[in-house]
């Protein structure tokens, strides 16, 4: 009986026990590669070399048991626990006290859209569907460039747009406008949408940057209603 218990706790773990898989097999082939190669160098300059080589040796053990076994640790931490790509979508509404189709008319003018979203660097309009953007990472460390198309446009009710294919960023949008419920100003419903470079490591930018990029769209947001209020303002003014 004893010999029976000891050979059950040695047992390995039932799948529920085990690590989430979490990286992608051409993760996993370079983990195992690079993980072999510090390994086998450890090994070589042990003795010349200990305190580096014990930190190669170490390295290439870590690497080597992440390529094996699936799972980064370093994900799970930041959320990723499968493979599966990570969209981040950037959902909002609010209320803007101008008529339905004068919101739409400034939104469907897509150059516009740079004037109050302050994580884009520029849109340039190439014809009436295609446009050229250019997005500002945070602390303006770089920029990242795609082209979109208009794929839904419905005038004073809603546009949508989709990054064309091949695009470094998979972006899609969509902007609805309906009467405010006081009838006196539209409701704007945005979602923005993004999947980021193939690979875990895009995929944990993703989520390390997700509540970056929200919190940039709501900063965006209340740039629109103050730019539109201060264009009402600006109308008046002429008007008097």
């Amino acid at each position: 009986m004893e010999t029976t218990a000891l050979i059950q706790t040695g047992r390995s773990k039932t799948p529920s026990q085990r690590q989430p898989i979490n990286l992608t097999w051409p993760e996993r082939y370079v983990s195992i590669a690079t993980g072999v190669k510090l390994a086998f160098s450890g090994f070589k300059h042990l003795f010349k070399k200990p305190f580096s080589s014990i930190l190669k040796l170490g390295a290439g053990g870590y690497l080597l048991n992440r390529g094996i076994t699936g799972h980064c640790e370093l994900y799970s931490q930041i959320g990723k626990k499968t493979t599966d790509p990570v969209n981040v979508n950037i959902r909002s509404s609010f209320t803007i006290k101008k008529p339905r189709i004068e919101v739409y008319n400034f939104w469907r003018k897509l150059d516009n859209l740079p004037l109050f979203m302050n994580h884009l660097e520029s849109v340039d309009v190439i014809d009436d569907i295609r446009s050229h953007w250019i997005l500002k990472l945070p602390t303006g460390v770089a920029t990242l460039s795609w082209d979109a198309e208009i794929v839904h446009d419905v005038p004073g009710e809603m546009i949508g747009w989709s990054s064309m294919p091949g695009s470094i960023i998979d972006n899609a949008g969509k902007v609805r406008f309906r009467d405010s419920f006081d009838e006196q100003g539209t409701l704007v419903d945005v979602v923005i949408s993004y999947q980021p470079p193939a690979g875990g490591l895009g995929a944990s930018l993703a989520h390390v940057l997700n509540p970056v990029f929200k919190n940039l769209v709501n900063q965006d947001v209340n740039n629109f209603k103050q730019y539109m209020d201060i264009a009402d303002e600006v109308d008046t003014i002429i008007i008097v």
